[in-house]
């Protein structure tokens, strides 16, 4: 008797998770630890004396820590060995990403990675003294242009060097971007960044904080997928610096807590948000030209560098 074999469904479609986002079949080894400044060994936990707790969440803890022989002040994010695998393939993708960009001088410093007996995975960073610009934003109120021309040009000079080494930091909010004592911002928390393979490559997983989404990646559907990773960081770095100026989020009514249903009927079917009349027409023009609607009309990180609001002459700005 012959076999008879039925032809496969021809429409079935299962969609492939990235590859970034498959579950590993075996554990993810840590990439190679940075040298300590000050010497030739690998920074270690039995290096390190905590100092305080800087903050929670994703599945870790981030200290404040200091070097025992050095006297040297970092951070330090530790991922808990019972936080779930995705938080854990992040933790060593954020690492990697550090060492990648550990030469852009508005990104946090990456000092070294390691894993504890316990499993822990543990990444050493610069400490930035000052906080985030969120914090700032709410102990101190609301930024000037000529404060926020600044932060817009440090964040740019972090971006373009990014962007150059094809990494796409998909979480540019005022939360991730800190500052020190001596007035340095740089950009943090690469726990979602997503190294491009291809310069328009699509970043098609739902990651970052939603509220900061472009449009094109709340709806990826309606651009055809045809929008990359680094114009949403642009897209992001528009509404940080608008939520710094007005105090609070821009597609929202001052205390209003977002929600998905809200928040992508104002971000895809809404026109971008218009700064207050109290806007000068540079600052104006720098945002409108960072939140297009369509990606492709955004301008680069390296083409803002060169707009009139963050070149001005700091002193008559």
């Amino acid at each position: 008797m012959a076999l008879v074999r039925h032809r496969r469904q021809p429409n079935l479609r299962l969609p492939l998770p990235e590859s970034s986002e498959r579950r590993p079949r075996f554990p993810l080894p840590l990439p190679p630890t940075a040298p300590k400044p000050a010497g030739g060994d690998a920074i270690t936990a039995a290096d390190l004396e905590n100092l305080a707790v800087l903050g929670h969440g994703n599945g870790g803890t981030v200290y404040k820590v200091r070097h025992k022989t050095t006297s040297a002040t970092y951070a330090l994010k530790i991922i808990h060995s019972n936080a779930d695998a995705t938080t854990r393939r992040r933790a060593f993708a954020e690492s990697s990403i550090l060492r990648r960009a550990t030469d852009c001088p508005r990104v946090v410093r990456f000092h070294g990675c390691f894993e504890k007996p316990s499993g822990d995975v543990a990444i050493v960073m610069e400490y930035m003294d000052g906080g985030s610009l969120e914090t700032a934003l709410t102990t101190s109120g609301t930024f000037s242009e000529k404060r926020l021309a600044a932060v817009a040009r440090d964040i740019l000079e972090g971006l373009a060097c990014l962007h150059a080494r094809n990494i796409a930091h998909r979480d540019i909010k005022p939360a991730n971007i800190l500052v020190n004592s001596q007035g340095e911002v740089k950009i943090a928390d690469f726990g979602v960044s997503k190294l491009m393979c291809r310069a328009l490559e699509a970043c098609k997983s739902y990651v970052g904080t939603c509220a900061y989404m472009s449009p094109e990646r709340f709806d990826p559907e309606a651009s055809g997928g045809n929008y990359n990773g680094f114009a949403a960081d642009i897209w992001s770095l528009g509404l940080t610096l608008f939520e710094l100026y007005v105090g609070h989020f821009p597609f929202l009514e001052t205390g209003q807590r977002p929600d998905w249903a809200t928040l992508i009927c104002a971000i895809c079917y809404g026109d971008p948000p218009s700064l207050p009349e109290t806007a000068s027409a540079e600052f104006r023009s720098f945002v409108e030209s960072c939140l297009k609607k369509e990606s492709g009309d955004r301008w680069t990180a390296a083409q803002l560098l060169t707009h009139p609001f963050v070149c001005k002459d700091p002193e008559t700005h």
